[in-house]
């Protein structure tokens, strides 16, 4: 059931993110769940290190602000993937 759970929140976390960042970010519906799921655990490993003040890889939980977490992870996550991916010529 966790797994399932997990794709959920990837999909909406992801499709939320891709919604709210300018411009064109590409790929199905994979890449949106991997993007998603990325941006859940970047999202919880970063609340974990400001309310705690340790480091550790750490997710969000699905509930309302755990999504709310997981899309600025989501976001964050694209962020980086532009500026990595405009410096990279394949």
């Amino acid at each position: 059931m966790n797994l399932i759970a997990w794709i959920v929140l990837g999909l909406l976390a992801g499709a939320i993110a891709k919604a709210i960042y300018p411009g064109y970010q590409g790929g199905g519906i994979l890449s949106t769940i991997l993007l998603g799921i990325v941006g859940a655990f970047l999202g919880g490993t970063l609340m974990t290190l400001l309310q705690k003040g340790t480091l550790s890889l750490t997710a969000t939980t699905f509930s309302l602000p755990g999504l709310f977490v997981a899309v600025l992870g989501a976001l964050l996550a694209i962020w980086i993937w532009h500026k990595v991916g405009n410096r990279v010529s394949w």
